[in-house]
């Protein structure tokens, strides 16, 4: 039993299908829609009609290439529907949509069942993929499941740059008061810098909220250019507060500062602490990049602020993508706390494969930490409980490699040919019955 037939859904009924699993598909639309859907299609494109960067210099076009090795569904109806966007791959919404529609209901081991699920059986092997707009009844039933008082409800995420990417000269160690023996990095600002860079914020273009992304905002996850229009010395009173570090280079406390919080186990990435932000992720670049450390700062993943439904996968799913403590549920998709159209079908794809391994009596995959497939799910499933934000595929999340690059280019093009070497070797397992 498959719940919700956006891409994930799709995908993750059609790998188990080809594998000879019977399959239910169950999709509430277009008896009971939402307010993002506007057709009753599978698969439906909400926003973008782009699927992002086909090279293999984008993480994105990595995963999309793994997909298509595997025998995705919706990469092949993709290429079928392609149009011209230059060197991202981007379809006709409507043809892309309405194919893959056809192409799941005409396979004889799919039943789409066109109702709202209310409640998660028991005893059954199910797959959730119910995105980010879960009905209120079933994202009732998944607190009860779960055991969590509360999922998450709105998106309140910093930026994450790379460590390669930082100017580590203009970087110091240290926690405010000296605690934490010097978990964050430390990016100075002088009088003038803070300035320069409170002006570019205060004039930045935000952000046009969906009708029904109500900006409801929280002290504790306010946006950052909020903070700097009440006033110029918010930002210094705030995440920037330079109280308790001490400049080694200068010797004396900066004017202010921006934190950098390591984001995963490997130390490649870090966030800009207190920095959610509604700014255009265009609007992010330029206006962080004026933070002097930032200043060729490769952002692997921009601030946002909109509803969302996702659960805290670190503390609830495994590396399989089961739910700790019953193994016969299967969640994938935005749901996991992957963000974008890839990655939440590529969770589909992996979880429609390992239901079928469960079904089988054979043990579901845990795929390699070097390829996108499973670096993404390495993170979901091993970040911070208590900080944890969905993610996009990046090379960030990828083991680094065993020797220093300085291309840029180059090294994500080597990360790419040592993703799809690993990928490869388990492609036998996936095509396994």
């Amino acid at each position: 039993m498959i719940i919700g037939g956006g891409l994930a859904g799709s995908e993750a009924a059609w790998q188990a299908a080809s594998r000879g699993i019977k399959v239910e598909l169950w999709e509430m639309r277009p008896a009971k829609t939402t307010p993002a859907h506007q057709t009753g299609y599978l698969a439906e494109l909400v926003c973008s009609n782009s699927l992002r960067s086909d090279e293999l210099e984008n993480a994105a076009g990595l995963l999309k290439e793994e997909m298509r090795q595997a025998g995705s569904l919706l990469m092949e109806v993709a290429a079928r529907h392609r149009v011209p966007a230059g060197k991202a791959l981007a379809v006709d919404r409507e043809g892309f949509s309405r194919e893959v529609t056809a192409r799941i209901e005409g396979h004889p081991s799919i039943e789409v069942i066109r109702e709202e699920v209310k409640e998660i059986p028991a005893g059954r092997v199910v797959i959730m993929a119910t995105g980010p707009l879960t009905s209120p009844a079933l994202t009732e039933a998944l607190k009860d499941l779960t055991g969590e008082e509360y999922l998450y409800f709105y998106d309140a995420a910093a930026p994450i740059v790379t460590a390669d990417s930082l100017d580590w000269s203009k970087v110091f160690r240290g926690s405010r008061y000296g605690g934490g023996e010097g978990d964050y990095l430390n990016c100075p600002l002088s009088e003038e810098e803070y300035y320069t860079f409170y002006q570019a914020l205060l004039r930045a273009e935000r952000h046009t909220p969906h009708p029904f992304e109500q900006e409801i905002y929280f002290e504790g996850c306010m946006p950052v250019e909020e903070m700097a229009r009440r006033g110029p010395e918010t930002l210094r009173y705030g995440p920037m507060r330079p109280t308790g570090l001490v400049d080694p280079v200068s010797g004396k406390r900066p004017f202010a500062v921006v934190q950098l919080r390591q984001d995963n186990r490997e130390g490649t990435l870090y966030n800009l602490v207190g920095f959610q932000t509604s700014l255009k992720w265009g609007e992010q670049e330029r206006v962080f990049r004026l933070i002097p450390a930032l200043a060729r700062a490769e952002f692997v993943r921009y601030g946002v602020m909109h509803r969302n439904t996702y659960i805290n996968a670190p503390r609830l799913l495994t590396p399989t993508l089961q739910l700790k403590g019953r193994p016969e549920i299967f969640l994938a998709g935005q749901l996991i706390g992957v963000e974008g159209y890839i990655e939440s079908a590529a969770m589909g794809l992996v979880a429609g494969i390992n239901a079928v391994r469960l079904i089988k009596g054979l043990e579901p995959l845990d795929l390699p930490l070097d390829t996108a497939h499973g670096a993404l799910i390495h993170y979901i499933t091993t970040a911070d409980p208590a900080r944890f934000q969905p993610m996009n595929i990046n090379f960030g999340l990828l083991p680094p490699l065993d020797r220093r690059v300085r291309s840029r280019r180059q090294r994500n093009l080597l990360l790419s040919r040592r993703a799809i070497s690993s990928w490869q070797k388990i492609l036998g397992e996936f095509s396994l019955n």
